[in-house]
């Protein structure tokens, strides 16, 4: 018979450590880290859009949106550009893959630069008419143009060119009523238009507008007042230095071509001038 055994039995507790719990974890310190660093873009932003004139940020939303082409489908060609087909920014290709830009800044969007030099084939030249717009609308150093002219003159790029559209309004007239004489007001924006367009070499169109007349009549002289106003401001304009080499049309629209809805607002008594982009 043995002896028996007065050992006592060894336990082994095994004791679990679970980390993270409280502030023993350290997903908060990542989470933490994201905050701070996007309170500090946060803080950032705001001091850039106090410290920047709009120009300046216009250049920093350009320098992040930039116009140069891209190459949404290509020709397989072994031309100079690869095959690559070079679109402006108002074309979007078959499948929808757009332009140059998708979402143009309103200082490129709709100038039609397909970023190709027509002549030199250089990248990144178009034709710019942006001095001559700073010119005519007073933003261009110490500028000629009074807050009565402005009051006048609206401009736009179109596929055609610069169009400088003249209008009349309530107040102030630019013909005398149912003639094609010009008023003073009518002879300084003339005067500014002249000045302004030796900062470029292009061909100019004068197109007259004038409003529909109250009544019907046996004889509608809107077509031929339209004629009248527009030969005058093509007057004007070679009277005040522009060579009539660079005058290639002149067009009467009679009240066939409206600004405003009402067809009898004074609004839609104009004159554009065409600044022709170069063939």
């Amino acid at each position: 018979m043995g002896a028996q055994s007065n050992a006592v039995p060894i336990i082994i507790k095994k004791k679990r450590v679970s980390g993270g719990d409280g502030h023993h974890g350290g997903a908060w310190k990542v989470a933490y880290a994201d905050f701070v660093t996007a309170m500090m873009a946060f803080f950032m932003l705001m001091w850039l859009l106090n410290a920047t004139t709009e120009t300046q940020r216009k250049g920093l939303a350009d320098y992040f949106s930039p116009t140069i082409p891209v190459n949404p489908v290509s020709g397989g060609g072994d031309g100079a550009f690869g095959g690559d087909n070079m679109f402006s920014e108002k074309t979007m290709v078959m499948d929808g893959s757009g332009a140059s830009n998708r979402h143009p800044t309103e200082a490129k969007q709709a100038r039609g630069s397909t970023g190709v030099d027509v002549q030199s084939g250089d990248a990144g030249a178009f034709e710019d008419f942006s001095s001559l717009e700073a010119q005519l609308l007073g933003r261009a150093g110490e500028s000629l143009v009074s807050d009565k002219m402005l009051k006048h003159i609206v401009t736009r790029v179109t596929d055609e060119g610069l169009v400088v559209e003249l209008f009349a309004t309530d107040e102030q007239p630019l013909f005398e009523s149912g003639t094609g004489k010009p008023t003073q007001m009518m002879r300084a924006l003339a005067l500014l238009v002249a000045r302004s367009s030796d900062l470029v070499t292009n061909a100019i169109a004068v197109e007259g507008h004038v409003r529909s007349a109250p009544v019907v009549v046996a004889h509608n002289p809107v077509w031929d007042l339209s004629t009248e106003r527009a030969q005058s401001t093509r007057q004007l304009l070679q009277n005040k230095g522009v060579q009539p080499t660079r005058l290639d049309r002149v067009t009467g629209h009679a009240d066939r071509e409206l600004s405003v809805n009402n067809p009898m607002a004074v609004r839609n008594d104009r004159v554009e001038i065409i600044f022709l982009r170069n063939p």
